[in-house]
């Protein structure tokens, strides 16, 4: 078979560079979607809204119409918000739902039906690991990608018998330019960045091309898995350090 079609959302920066570096690398064709326009990253069809159904179902038939056929999703875009929930506002969780949640499910809608046709198909979702770990100030973002995992649940058993796997990834607090922006807005950037390195017990934070090589096992042919979480979390959701005498 041919190299692989393989669309991500969210390509022009971040995880989603990382993503469109790595499907290049295995030799398959990376399409990528984005609201930015990056001329520096080849591939990314810039000006793109997730949250726009029209503008998904436009995109799935033009790279279905240029390509003939899409054989591998990256629901990866998306957006954070920081506070409690008291602090959070009605239109905080409007915008982060809307990308985040009603994103993942209009590209969905529009590409699933293609892969059905084909029998086949992979589609990974980008998770976060406070869908399940309860981190302070993310009320909004938490609950948006406790979502995602349970709609990629969902997808998973929906999408099972027409041969398509749908799985996501949870990367611990990665190494990306919103975490960065975030970490300079705070008063000492250095022992914020300190504390985030700290709280996962591998002692560094994720890289993006970490999260890519899980995404890219992920949408693998060989791999004979659905409906899982792959965490890439530096060991924060399952083990404990902590100091004891010896």
């Amino acid at each position: 078979m041919s190299a692989r079609v393989v669309v991500i959302t969210g390509a022009a920066g971040g995880i989603g560079a990382a993503m469109m570096a790595r499907f290049t690398e295995l030799g398959d064709t990376p399409v990528g979607l984005d609201l930015a326009a990056v001329p520096e990253v080849p591939g990314v069809i810039g000006g793109f809204d997730i949250t726009d159904s029209a503008q998904c179902a436009a995109a799935a038939q033009r790279i279905v119409a240029e390509h003939g056929r899409i054989d591998v999703l990256c629901n990866n875009a998306g957006i954070s918000a920081v506070g409690d929930v008291v602090q959070s506002t009605p239109e905080d969780w409007e915008r982060v739902f809307a990308v985040n949640v009603f994103g993942v499910a209009n590209m969905s809608r529009a590409v699933l039906p293609y892969m059905r046709m084909a029998g086949r198909g992979a589609v990974v979702n980008t998770c976060s690991i406070v869908a399940t770990v309860g981190l302070v100030q993310r009320a909004v973002y938490g609950a948006s990608k406790g979502a995602v995992q349970a709609l990629t649940k969902a997808m998973a058993a929906d999408e099972v018998h027409h041969g398509i796997r749908v799985n996501c990834v949870s990367p611990g607090t990665v190494e990306s330019p919103w975490v960065q922006r975030l970490v300079a807005t705070t008063e000492d950037p250095a022992a914020t960045y300190h504390a985030l390195r700290k709280r996962q017990p591998m002692g560094n934070l994720v890289s993006c091309e970490a999260v890519a090589d899980a995404v890219a096992y992920l949408a693998a042919e060989t791999t004979f898995t659905t409906g899982i979480d792959l965490l890439v979390d530096g060991g924060i959701s399952g083990i404990r350090i902590v100091d004891s005498p010896r």
